[in-house]
């Protein structure tokens, strides 16, 4: 009788670990979350397109959008300078 709550024992324990690591590892992905990544992607969009509102993470692109979607607009003083 004693070895089987032994063993009972000793399952008790590894399962107690396996569902503190499931919890841990859940709190983990939770910190990732779809929400936070579109807010970090949020952060990275500063220029805003003078005629269509889309809004780009640098000036080059800015320009590229600009020349392709707008050709006829005459282009902003800002992108005038840039490469």
């Amino acid at each position: 009788m004693t070895l089987f709550v032994m063993a009972r024992g000793q399952q008790k324990v590894q399962s107690q670990a396996k569902a503190a690591e499931k919890q841990a590892k859940m709190k983990k992905q939770q910190g990732h979350s779809a929400n936070e990544q579109k807010k970090a992607a949020q952060k990275a969009l500063i220029h805003v397109c003078t005629v269509c509102k889309a809004q780009m993470p640098d000036p080059k692109t800015y320009k590229q959008h600009f020349e392709n979607k707008h050709p006829k607009n005459d282009m902003p003083e800002e992108l005038k300078a840039v490469s």
